[in-house]
């Protein structure tokens, strides 16, 4: 059994995923969001988000999304998106385990999974 609070108090760096679980080949991860994540998208896959505390607003290149503490959002597959945050904000997002979570872009944010789940060895 896992804590969600405890697994976010664990979480030393924004935007830096933490697998929690995986089920039916989606990873459930957790991040703090602080500033200003690069536009990238997901040309397969959907993204699930929902704001555990905090608030952060889903950049699109047309709109904004702005989600509050138990508010939820999906990113359509291939939309370019940027997650932004003035304040830190806990969020828990589901997408393929396949997915890198900077989608198509490589940047200084990008994490491996096995950076994202070393925590379960």
């Amino acid at each position: 059994m896992l804590n969600v609070a405890d697994e976010f108090n664990a979480i030393t760096e924004h935007f830096s995923p933490r697998v929690i679980a995986m089920a039916n080949g989606q990873y459930f991860k957790l991040a703090k969001f602080k500033g200003e994540f690069p536009f990238h998208s997901h040309a397969d896959e959907d993204e699930f988000f929902l704001v555990h505390r905090g608030e952060f607003t889903m950049c699109y290149r047309d709109r904004e999304v702005v989600l509050k503490a138990g508010d939820f959002h999906v990113v359509p597959r291939g939309v370019e998106h940027r997650p932004r945050a003035t304040e830190e904000a806990w969020v828990m997002f589901v997408e393929p385990a396949a997915t890198r979570h900077t989608g198509d872009a490589v940047t200084e944010f990008t994490k491996s999974i096995a950076q994202q789940i070393s925590h379960l060895a």
